[in-house]
C-alpha cells in the first residue's frame, strides 16, 4: 500500500499540470490577419456569385468560415473607409471623410492639380494601438492611405510596430503601380531590385505576401495582428500574365482585371499554406473584405463586379458600400455559414479587441460581433448605420430601411433594402413618416469637421 500512497500525489500533480496546460491552450489569444482588397466589388468573387473570376483560396476561407451578405464598408471611397475601419467610427465622426478635403489638411498635388488631403491625427486611436496595448505585435503591409500629404502620419506614428509598403505623402514609393521600384521598410525607403529601371520582376501582391510571411516568422512566438492591404484590383490594371484568362472571350480590361484578382488569390493561398506549415493556422483569425465597391474603370457590366447593385465606388448606393466580408477561424468558428446580419467596418475594432482582451477607446460607433461569430444570437440590425461625403452625399440605414442622397441639393430617397436591395423603387412619398424618422438620424450622427465645412456650420 505504501507505494500506492506515494503514487496518488504524483498522479494528481500530473493531472494538475495537464489541466493547467490545457487551460492555457484554451485561453490563448488568436493571431489576427485582416486582408483588405482595394475597389473589389461585392460580385467579384466566385463565393459571392461571380461566374468568371477564379478565386479558390478566398472561396475556401468562405466555405470553411462565415460569409456575410450584408456587410457595409466605412465609406464608398478609400481613405474614409479605411479610417472608419481603423478607428471604429462612422464618417460622421471620423477625422478623414473623403480622399480630398475642402479646407484644412495639407496642400499637395494630384498629378498637376492642386488639392488638399487630411491625415489621421495623433489622438486617433487605431486598431493597432488597441491591440498593441494588449501585447500584440502589429504590422501593416502595403497600402496605408491615412497620411494625406503628411509623412509624419505614417503607420509607425499611429500604432503599428512594423510597416512595409507605400505612402501617399511619398508618391514614388508606389511607382510604377503594381511593380514598385521603391518601398518603405519601416521608415527607410528601399530599392526593390527586381523592379529597378522599369523592370516588372515582382508583383505588388507577391511582394506583400513575402513581407507578411517574414513578419509572421519573426513574431510567431507572440500574438500578432497583420493588416494586409492589397492594391488589387484598383486601376491602373498591370500584370505580366493574363493566365488563366489569356484565351477567354473577355475584353482586354476584363482579362487584366480578372487576372489581378486571381493572381492575388493565389498569393493569399501561399500565405495560408505558410500558416499551415508553421502550425499557426488553427489559432489565426483571417478576415477578408474590400474597402468599397467596384470602380467606374472596372468592367462593371462584363464581370458583374457589383452584383447588380445600384451605384459604384464613390456613390452611397449599395454598389458603392456593400462589400464582401469573410471570417475564418478554424476549430473556433463553425464553417459553411452564410449570415444576413447587418454589420459594417466600425464593428471590426471592438470585435478584434474582444478576441484580444483589449481595452477600447471611448466614443466609437461600432459594436463587437464576437457573440455572433461564436454562434450565439445577436441583434446587429436594429441600430443606425451612417455614411457621409461632406456636403454632397449622405445615407442612413436602420433595419429594412435606407435613406440616401447622392447629389447636393437633391431630396432624400427612401428604400426598403430588404425587399428592394437594388434600390429601384423610391418610397419617400409613400412612407413620409419613415423618411422623417431616419432624417433625424443625420443630425444626430453628423459632427462638424473643420476640414469639410458644410454650409451653415
Amino acid at each position: 500500500m505504501k507505494p500506492l500512497i506515494k503514487t496518488v500525489p504524483a498522479l494528481l500533480g500530473g493531472l494538475s499540470f495537464f489541466t493547467a496546460a490545457h487551460a492555457q491552450q484554451e485561453s490563448k489569444r488568436p493571431n489576427i490577419i485582416f486582408i483588405l482588397a482595394d475597389d473589389m466589388g461585392y460580385g467579384d468573387l466566385a463565393c459571392y456569385g461571380n461566374k468568371v473570376v477564379k478565386t479558390p483560396n478566398i472561396d475556401k476561407l468562405a466555405s470553411d468560415g462565415i460569409r456575410f451578405t450584408n456587410c457595409y464598408a466605412g465609406s464608398a471611397i478609400s481613405s474614409p473607409s479605411r479610417c472608419s475601419l481603423l478607428t471604429g467610427k462612422h464618417t460622421g465622426h471620423t477625422t478623414i471623410r473623403d480622399n480630398f478635403c475642402k479646407a484644412g489638411g495639407l496642400p499637395g498635388l494630384k498629378g498637376t492639380n492642386p488639392i488638399r488631403r487630411m491625415h489621421l491625427l495623433p489622438n486617433d486611436t487605431t486598431i493597432a494601438t488597441v491591440l498593441g496595448s494588449a501585447g500584440y505585435r502589429t504590422c501593416l503591409v502595403n497600402k496605408w492611405h491615412q497620411d494625406g500629404f503628411n509623412p509624419g502620419a505614417g503607420p509607425l506614428d499611429r500604432g503599428f510596430d512594423e510597416f512595409y509598403g507605400w505612402l501617399i505623402s511619398t508618391e514614388n514609393s508606389n511607382t510604377p503601380y503594381y511593380y514598385p521600384a521603391l518601398r518603405f521598410y519601416n521608415r527607410d525607403l528601399k530599392v526593390i531590385p527586381e523592379n529597378k529601371n522599369n523592370k516588372r520582376g515582382i508583383h505588388d501582391s507577391d511582394l506583400s505576401v513575402n513581407e507578411s510571411i517574414d513578419f509572421i516568422d519573426r513574431n510567431k512566438s507572440n500574438p500578432f495582428f497583420l493588416y494586409l492591404a492589397f492594391d488589387v484590383p484598383h486601376e491602373p490594371y498591370f500584370i505580366n500574365s493574363l493566365e488563366p484568362y489569356t484565351n477567354s472571350s473577355l475584353s482586354d480590361t476584363g482579362k487584366l482585371y480578372a487576372s489581378l484578382i486571381t493572381h492575388t488569390d493565389e498569393a493569399i493561398g501561399r500565405l495560408i499554406d505558410h500558416l499551415e506549415k508553421t502550425g499557426l493556422r488553427d489559432n489565426t483569425i483571417i478576415i477578408f473584405a474590400s474597402d468599397n465597391g467596384g470602380a467606374v474603370m472596372a468592367p462593371l457590366e462584363e464581370l458583374n463586379c457589383n452584383a447588380g447593385f445600384r451605384g459604384r465606388k464613390g456613390i452611397l448606393y449599395e454598389g458603392g458600400i456593400k462589400v464582401p466580408f469573410i471570417v475564418n477561424y478554424p476549430k473556433h468558428i463553425k464553417g459553411g455559414q452564410t449570415m444576413k446580419n447587418l454589420i459594417y467596418f466600425p464593428d471590426v475594432m471592438p470585435t478584434l479587441a474582444d478576441y484580444a482582451h483589449a481595452k477600447l477607446p471611448q466614443h466609437i460607433d461600432g459594436i463587437s460581433i464576437k457573440a455572433l461569430l461564436d454562434g450565439k444570437k445577436q441583434d446587429t440590425d436594429n441600430r443606425v448605420f451612417y455614411w457621409e461625403f461632406p456636403g454632397n452625399q449622405v445615407a442612413v440605414r436602420k433595419g429594412d430601411w435606407k435613406i440616401v442622397s447622392v447629389k447636393k441639393g437633391t431630396k432624400l430617397e427612401l428604400y426598403n433594402i430588404t425587399k428592394d436591395p437594388y434600390e429601384k423603387t423610391n418610397l419617400a412619398e409613400k412612407y413620409p413618416e419613415v423618411l422623417k424618422d431616419l432624417e433625424k438620424e443625420i443630425k444626430k450622427s453628423h459632427v462638424a469637421s473643420p476640414n469639410w465645412p458644410i454650409e451653415g456650420e
